[in-house]
C-alpha cells in the first residue's frame, strides 16, 4: 500500500516557456526605427505620435527618437519623439 495518494494529471503536465512579454524600452531611452518598445496581450499600451501597433498588440517606432509614455483620458500612450 502506497504511502500517499497517486498524483494526478497536474503533476504530469509539463512547465510551458514564457512569452517574455513586457516594456522592452523605458521612457527617456532612445529608439531606432522598427525596434519593439512594447510586447503585450491585448492593447494596454496605445499607440501615439510615431509609434504602431502590430497584429500581436507589439508596439514598434516608426521612426527614430526618444520613448514618452503619457496617459490620456485613462489610456497609457507611447510616443516616440
Amino acid at each position: 500500500m502506497s504511502k500517499s495518494k497517486a498524483s494526478g494529471k497536474t503533476s504530469q503536465q509539463t512547465t510551458r516557456p514564457g512569452k517574455r512579454l513586457g516594456v522592452k524600452i523605458y521612457g527617456n531611452q532612445p529608439v531606432k526605427t522598427g525596434q519593439i518598445i512594447v510586447r503585450q496581450r491585448g492593447s494596454k499600451y496605445h499607440a501615439g505620435q510615431g509609434v504602431r501597433l502590430g497584429r500581436d498588440f507589439t508596439a514598434y517606432a516608426l521612426k527614430d527618437g526618444v520613448v514618452k509614455y503619457k496617459n490620456k483620458q485613462g489610456k497609457s500612450f507611447v510616443e516616440v519623439i
